[in-house]
């Protein structure tokens, strides 16, 4: 399979569908027409890059932008792995180190980049600085309890960054992990966002529980009734051996990407993503600069969210090098990307692994 061309033909289709479902919003279809132009000139310059370098750019990029968090989910991992607290637990970036790194990013034709934490909307400035990257899609990982009459207006200004608003299906479970009443708050920042007509989505850790409830569909009829146009899947990434049940295997990922399939023919008004997805059809995992790697709160280049392992800091170091990472290029040449694993994150299952490779011992 060509790599290039299948995440390439994705990001086209990704794009044509939200077309779709914005030609009855003037201004939201101009900036989708602007940027279907701006991701084909971003795909040449990916290409030109690799001709050069001999180095692939991939098109997605994950930023962890936020130390801190407004909730107290439970299994929160960027808790557990120390990028998120209630008080700041490392080294952060300046709003004008992540702008020079978005704008880096657009030169080397990344296209999307991911905002997450923590919280990303308790920085507003960062928050500025990706909107001024007007190349770059940028969708924003959110509780959605900050979401209020200032950030819709935001948001409205500035549509290349969309709120993802994360739910674990309906009010019970995502009341039970994220605290008393996040679910209804959440609601009522889809409302307020469909109330400007604005393009927002929704993201969901699934498990081998809950997976059925949120590819259900009573919950996608609700969640398209709210305005939602956009469903992201996450596969939950088990941390200790009590929470291992709840992990994906391969027939959790067939049936899960057999369901995903059928419910984009029956809901054509809405984008279905899921990570990892497929990692066998995809000849691997995806991390490490294959098709998307991760840059921490502090710059550290890390293969994957969960994988915090890094031997380069996009910040000081630039991206250009973090891309050229002698980790990343270990990873890829010991074949890691293709190490079994029952579900979620290969690399974090292989942390023992990926950490050896990082200390030369592999």
């Amino acid at each position: 399979m060509d790599l290039g061309a299948y995440m390439a033909e994705s990001i086209r289709n990704i794009l044509a569908t939200a077309y779709l479902n914005v030609l009855g919003n003037p201004r939201e279809a101009r900036f989708v027409a602007k940027m279907q132009r701006t991701i084909s000139n971003a795909e040449r310059r990916r290409k030109a890059y690799l001709e050069k370098e001999g180095v692939a750019v991939p098109p997605f990029l994950i930023a962890s932008i936020a130390t801190t968090c407004n909730l107290q989910c439970k299994g929160c991992y960027a808790r557990k792995n120390g990028i998120a607290g209630d008080t700041p637990t490392k080294e952060t970036l300046t709003p004008d180190q992540w702008g020079t790194i978005f704008r880096e990013a657009a030169e080397l034709g990344i296209s999307f980049c991911l905002l997450a934490g923590g919280e990303p909307l308790t920085q507003c400035s960062i928050l500025e600085a990706a909107a001024a990257t007007s190349d770059i899609i940028f969708p924003v990982f959110t509780n959605g309890t900050m979401i209020g009459a200032v950030y819709t207006e935001f948001f409205k200004r500035n549509l290349n960054l969309i709120p993802v608003i994360s739910l674990e299906g309906e009010m019970a479970a995502t009341d039970e992990r994220r605290g008393n009443g996040v679910f209804q708050r959440a609601l009522l920042s889809m409302e307020m966002l469909h109330k400007e007509k604005l393009f927002f989505g929704t993201s969901i850790t699934v498990t081998t529980e809950n997976y059925r409830e949120v590819t259900s569909e009573a919950f996608l009829s609700h969640l398209a009734e709210l305005g939602c146009r956009l469903v992201f899947y996450v596969e939950y990434v088990p941390f200790d051996e009590t929470s291992a049940h709840l992990a994906f295997r391969d027939e959790h990922v067939a049936e899960m990407e057999q369901i995903v399939e059928q419910r984009r023919e029956q809901y054509k008004g809405m984008i279905f993503l899921s990570f990892p997805g497929d990692e066998k059809a995809l000849d691997g995992c995806m991390a490490a600069g294959r098709g998307f790697f991760h840059i921490g709160p502090d710059g550290s280049a890390e293969p994957c969210p969960f994988s915090p392992y890094s031997d380069t800091n996009a910040a000081h170091d630039g991206l250009r090098a973090s891309l050229a990472s002698p980790l990343f290029l270990k990873i890829r040449t010991a074949r890691a990307l293709g190490w079994e694993h029952t579900g979620g994150c290969t690399l974090y299952e292989h942390r023992d692994e990926v950490e050896a490779l990082l200390q030369n011992k592999q």
